[in-house]
Formats: structure tokens, sequence, C-alpha cells
């Protein structure tokens, strides 16, 4: 039939699946094994864009070259899923007929233009279906075809072409035959071959030794026998998923499992939608690895090279690693079974790339499962198969990419989880983390025991402080810290540099950064805990050259060394965004330099406090915390009560207001380990005694004057050096710690280790201006 002027006017283009054997109906649903790429690019492409889809069959193995339109099915994506073996396994629905006018195949998402089609309903139509309704009864029945849902649903559906659709179905089989009853439009003509088939059915039972009693009138021929199609291809699907269940290994109870999910399937028709979901969930407890598993090798020095090899620094977190290989080679490859490894750090410091760097050390897989912004429960223990469009939670999805009982798990962002009311994802990781219950750990999608005792969980986290109390007993936290910058520079020159030059383009010798250049490039562009603001950096300065080189003609091949200088930095890049805070800025009275700790890394915090004539008021700015607040309050009370030592009037607080504000009131700012700084500024302002301005501080006070330890001194030290510092005041009980400090740092910096406030003020404030 050709397109008129008018379909063609109103044609629309809809990305097409071309299949082979599979004709979908309207109203119908079919899972589908998708492996061509242009199949997958068709679904991919109609699913960004969450357009419909066009279904068209060439079931006579014709080339999808159209002479003449076709009819085909509208349809809608339900689900995707990636299969081991590159297939995509697609689940559509049928949602109404189409005219296919032309076909596309040659843009990189085959595209047809089709008319819509709206089937007429007569009165005659709706004589048929109520005539078909008891045919489809009887044959129920004799034989149990319709299934009993269907007929419910026939007997409650008024509308003749969806009634037809769902029948044929339900009773059809044979590819062509199928596809002739999607060509006819009109249901009242569908209706009529739909009632001879049955007929014929239901005399052939009657008599089945009697000759086939011929069908009524139609152009439908070759009609299939309904039983014996319906039977042979349910009982052929049952037996290979018999075999694929007596080969992969599950334990006795799975099998037992789903042996009642096959013999259930079998009873079904497959193209129901109870089929479809029954058969999904066959597909997917066969495709986990119940018995695949990976032998691992533990070779203590190839694991030291490849950590060599890829990570510079980190000694401490190395050996660490080290230690927990050389357990596991000694337990032939059980290690501590409570231990589950959680790298916390600063984002760019390498915690992932360390757990694949571990996954590769060992010769096993390395799947991620990213937690970040999870706050369905479901999400890790999977959805039941009541809900609509259920699916297995991740940790078993992880398995099934891996394809073996025995990877390397990276849980990416454990310190993202969230809660709400869907449940918390932090209490459901509990039963995958307990060696001792995780060899049991039940996925709701499943319901059958998975053994997750082979898997090698490791965590990633900025920080530990989000996570739950019961959760962090369960990790063993491996703190890795900023980088100074000395590492960052041989980082850049490693692995880095080489890295993006590869990406544009550019070969290795193209350029050379001077050691100012990497200077002014680490101090003066990037402010971060870790490297990957300094690799966008270098991403930029690379685009910059390769567009000077294309501009002026050139190629790779006569590209001479570029030496790149700051100079050439501020050139291509623009002035350094991070002012360098020097030795030489002029100290000042009220002004003392604290530090405080972030999930990115150590940061200066300034603290200013201003006198005014009052009564005795103490405000505090700058988004302080309560913590934090209380500790101003603290040093203030000190201040008080030593003030005719520290030469200041003892009643400065009956008539003198105090303003404390920490700049950057953007970032809010928590703590106890201000408490020094604020000691130091509060004395320097009331005795007009500058601070020097190439020192920071850093403890907590008492109203002792003791000078109490703090956390995260590396990356406060680290925080001192970007900011250009030369010297720190710390407590003396965080003594033990100086040798984490990197040796680079620790030859540049001067730390000054203090047990009381008296002997951080004799450090940090200088003369009277009017005494110098």
């Amino acid at each position: 039939m050709a397109a008129s002027s008018r379909a063609d006017l109103y044609a629309s283009r809809y990305p097409v699946l071309v299949l082979r054997n599979v004709v979908l109906l309207p109203g119908h649903a079919a899972t589908i094994a998708v492996a061509s790429p242009e199949g997958q690019r068709a679904v991919d492409f109609a699913r960004r864009q969450e357009a419909a889809l066009a279904v068209v069959v060439y079931a006579d193995g014709r080339a999808p070259n159209m002479l003449t339109p076709q009819v085909g099915t509208l349809a809608r994506i339900a689900e995707v899923v990636p299969q081991p073996d590159q297939r995509w396994q697609v689940r559509v629905e049928g949602l109404r007929r189409v005219r296919v006018l032309s076909l596309d195949v040659t843009s990189p998402a085959p595209q047809a233009r089709i008319e819509l089609l709206f089937p007429p309903v007569t009165p005659q139509a709706h004589t048929m279906a109520q005539r078909v309704r008891t045919l489809a009864g009887e044959l129920h029945r004799a034989v149990g075809i319709p299934d009993a849902e269907t007929l419910r649903v026939l007997e409650a559906t008024e509308d003749p072409d969806r009634l037809a659709d769902l029948l044929a179905g339900q009773l059809v089989r044979d590819v062509s035959y199928r596809q002739r009853l999607l060509e006819l439009v009109e249901p009242n003509e569908r209706l009529e071959h739909l009632a001879a088939l049955i007929e014929r059915e239901l005399a052939r039972v009657a008599a089945p030794s009697a000759p086939a009693v011929p069908a009524a009138s139609t152009r439908l021929s070759a009609e299939p026998v309904i039983v014996a199609d319906e039977t042979s291809e349910a009982r052929e699907e049952a037996e290979r998923l018999r075999q694929r269940l007596a080969t992969c290994g599950a334990p006795p109870a799975v099998v037992e499992r789903v042996e009642q999910e096959i013999e259930r399937l079998s009873r079904m028709s497959p193209a129901s939608a109870e089929a479809t979901v029954t058969r999904t969930y066959i597909e997917t407890v066969l495709s986990v690895p119940w018995l695949t598993e990976t032998p691992e090798t533990v070779d203590l020095a190839r694991a030291r090279a490849i950590l060599e090899r890829d990570h510079y620094g980190l000694e401490r977190v190395k050996e660490r690693l080290l230690e927990e290989l050389a357990v596991r080679a000694l337990t032939n490859g059980r290690a501590s079974r409570s231990t589950v490894l959680c790298f916390v750090g600063p984002p760019g410091v390498g915690k992932t790339s360390l757990a694949r760097s571990i996954a590769e050390a060992l010769g096993r897989r390395f799947v991620t499962v990213s937690l970040g912004g999870v706050r369905d429960e479901a999400e890790i223990r999977g959805h039941r198969r009541t809900y609509l469009g259920a699916y297995p939670g991740r940790i078993v999805e992880a398995l099934r990419r891996a394809g073996t009982r025995n990877p390397v798990i990276l849980l990416d962002e454990l310190d993202k989880l969230a809660t709400d009311y869907r449940g918390d994802p932090a209490a459901a990781l509990l039963e995958v983390l307990d060696p001792e219950q995780n060899k049991q750990f039940v996925d709701h999608y499943l319901d059958v025991p998975v053994d997750l005792s082979g898997v090698l969980f490791i965590a990633t986290a900025n920080s530990l402080a989000p996570l739950p109390r019961p959760l962090r007993d369960r990790l063993e936290a491996i703190v890795l810290e900023g980088y100074s910058e000395e590492e960052k520079r041989e980082i850049g020159k490693r692995y880095l540099l080489p890295r993006q030059l590869a990406a544009h383009g550019l070969p290795e010798t193209a350029v050379e950064l001077t050691d100012s250049a990497w200077q002014e490039l680490i101090t003066g562009y990037t402010r971060e805990a870790g490297v990957r603001e300094l690799e966008r950096q270098l991403a930029a300065l690379c685009r910059k050259m390769a567009r000077e080189v294309v501009e002026r003609g050139g190629t790779v091949g006569t590209l001479s060394r570029r030496r790149v200088t700051p100079a050439t930095l501020r050139r291509l890049l623009g002035p350094p965004p991070y002012r360098e805070m020097t030795a030489t800025s002029e100290p000042q009275v009220g002004l003392a330099l604290g530090l405080g700790a972030t999930p990115v890394g150590g940061m200066l915090v300034p603290v200013e406090v201003l006198v005014m004539p009052g009564r005795g008021e103490l405000l505090v700015t700058g988004q302080a915390g309560e913590v934090l607040q209380e500790s101003a309050r603290a040093a203030l009370s000190w201040v008080r009560a030593h003030a005719a030592r520290l030469g200041i009037s003892a009643d400065f607080v009956e008539r003198m207001d105090i303003h404390v504000h920490l700049p950057e009131g953007a970032l809010p700012k928590e703590g106890p380990s201000a408490g020094l700084a604020l000691v130091v500024a509060l004395v320097s302002a009331l005795s007009a005694r500058p601070v020097r301005s190439d020192l920071a501080l850093t403890g907590e006070i008492t109203l002792r004057g003791r000078v109490l330890p703090v956390g995260d001194l590396r990356q406060k030290a680290l925080a001192v050096q970007r900011a250009g510092l030369r010297e720190l005041v710390a407590p003396a009980a965080n003594q033990v710690e100086a040798s984490r400090l990197p040796a680079s740092l620790a030859r540049r910096l001067t730390v000054h280790w203090v047990e009381t406030i008296e002997q951080a003020l004799e450090l940090a404030l200088l003369p009277h201006r009017n005494d110098a």
C-alpha cells in the first residue's frame, strides 16, 4: 500500500529496531536480546531522548530496504539490562500500530518515518468480540489456553481492538502469522480470523483422530495449531533453562527455587506479562557467578612494583597494603575476617586508583559501586519482585558485572550515603560487610542466599564523621592525607603531564616546565590537597599549546620542545587566582593565623579581633560553630584571669566590646583547634602588640592555660606550606606525629611544640609598635 500525501504530511521520525523473529503486538511486552550495534544504537538513542521506538519485523529474511510500507508497532522501552556477552536485554511494551513509510539504516541510529494507524471500531466488531470471548472461555476449559489471568482481562475488556491483540498474543506463536495479524488494521477482521482459529482448535481437541476441521474463509493461510506451538516453545525454553541451571553451580537451595520458577514458566504463555517477569528473574539468578572464581596470586614483589608504578609517595599506606597482602599469602587468600579497608582522604589523593592497584596485584577483577547520593535501602538489598520494574541491588549487580564470585568491589563515596523514608542504606551495608552475615546475604529480588565471603570489599570516603558508628566499627580506616608541594611536582612530572600530552595529541617531549613554573602552577593556580585541579590546569595548558600549533600551520612531527616559564603560564592561563601569603606581609594587631581541616584538606583560618568601647559583650561572626564559639569564650576567660600579667587593664571587660571575626563567612567553621589562635588574637588586640605574620597556630586550650592536641596535623602543616609560611606553633602532645610529615616539608617548616598558652604568646607576639 503506497503512502498517501496526507500520510506523508503527518509522518513522524522515530528510532527503529529491526527484528528477525519477534513480532510485538500492541498491548504486549517482550524481552528482546539486542546484539547488533545498529540495534543498540537505536535503543540508546530512544532511551536518551525519552522517545518511543518503532519495532519492525522481517520474518522472511529480506534486507531492510523497503519497497512498500510495512506495519509495525510503536513501543516504549521499559528496561535495558547489559549482559556479560555484550548483548542488551531490552524489555519493550507495544503501544499502537504504525505504518513505516521509509526506513533509514545508514544513520548512526536507524530511523523510520512512520504514520500512526487508528483502527476503526464498528458495531460488527463489538458483536464479534463477544463471540470471541465465549470461544476463548471454551478453549480455556478444554486445554487451559488462554490462561486464567488473560481470560479475566478479556472479560473486562470492552475495546474490540485491544481484545483482538491481547488474544492474538496468547494464541499465535508463528512469526509470519503474527505479522499478518498485525497488518490487519480493522479489529473485526482480526477477530474473525481468531474465532476461526479457535473453532478449528476446539474441533481438533474434540476429535483428535479426525481430520482437521477446515478454517473459515480467510486471507490467512497456514494457521498454526495453537496447543502444539505453545507447548513446544514453552517446553524447549524450560529445557534450555534447566541445562543452564545444571551447569551454573548454584547451591541446592537456589537450584530448588529456580526449578520451581522454571516449572511455573513452562505453564505460562511465553508472551504474557507474568512470563516475562518470571523469565527475567530466572535469567538474573542464572547470571550470578555462583561457582566461577578467579585464582588469587599474591606476589609481594609484584605488588610493590604495581604500587610504585601507579602512585608516588604514600609510603605508610603502601606498607599497610603490603602487610595485608602478606597476611593473605600466609592464609591462602583469607585475610583477617574483620578487615574491610577504607581509604579516607581528600579528593584527588589516589583512593580509587589504590583499590584498582590492589585488584591488579591480586589478579582479581575490579568493580566499582558508586554510593554517592544513594538514599534507598533497596539500592543495596534489591527491590522485591512484587514491585513493578524490580531489579537486584547494586552488590548483586556488581557480582554479575564482574562475572566471578571473588572480585574486588570498591564501595566508592561511602560517606555520601543519605537517609530518607525509603530506609537507611548505611544500615543495609552492615550485612554486606559483616563476615558473620555476608555468607548468607539475601538480596530482596533474588530472595535466595548469596555468598559474599569471597569478595574483597574496599571502601573510600572523604571523612568518617558522617558514617554511623556501627558501620565505622566494621571498617579499618587508612588515611590518605594531602600531598606536599614536592610530591605534587613529582606526580605532575611523572604521571599527569605525560597523560595530558598524550590526550591532546602532543608528543611527550613537546613541553618542559621549569622548576619555577611548577612552583607557580602548584601554589598560584591550585589550592587543594590532591592533584585533580593540577591536572585540570595542565590540561588547559596543553589545549592552549595545541591551538597555537594548529593556528601556525605546524604538525606534531615538526613540533619542537616548548619551555614553559611562569611568564608563559600567566600568558596562557591568565593571572594566578590564588595569592601566596609570604613572611614579608606586615604584622598586624588583632590578626592571628589559625588552621582548620576540611574533607578536601587543611586550610588557613585567619582570626580577627577588634575591641571598641562598650559594656563587655563578645560577638563571634563568620559562620562559627558552637564548639568554636565556646573556644572563644574560654579564650576570653583566660585572658581576663591573666590580664595583669599580660599588661592589660583588669577592667577592660566593663568598658569594651570585643568582636571576633573569621573571614570567608560563606564557609562554616567548627572545632576547638582554633583556641590558640583566638587567645593570641585577643591578647594582641587588647595589648596592641602585633602578631607575627609568618607563623600559624593550632591547638585546643583549657582554662588552666594548657594546650591540648589536635587532629589532622599533617593536613594543617601542608596548608601552612601552601600558604607560604615557614613556622608553625602546635601542641607538644602532637610531637609524636612529626614522623608523619613529609621529609621535604619537615626541612622547610619550623614547628614549635608548646604545652602552655604563655609559650605560644612568647613565640607569636611582637613588642609594641612604639617599642620596636
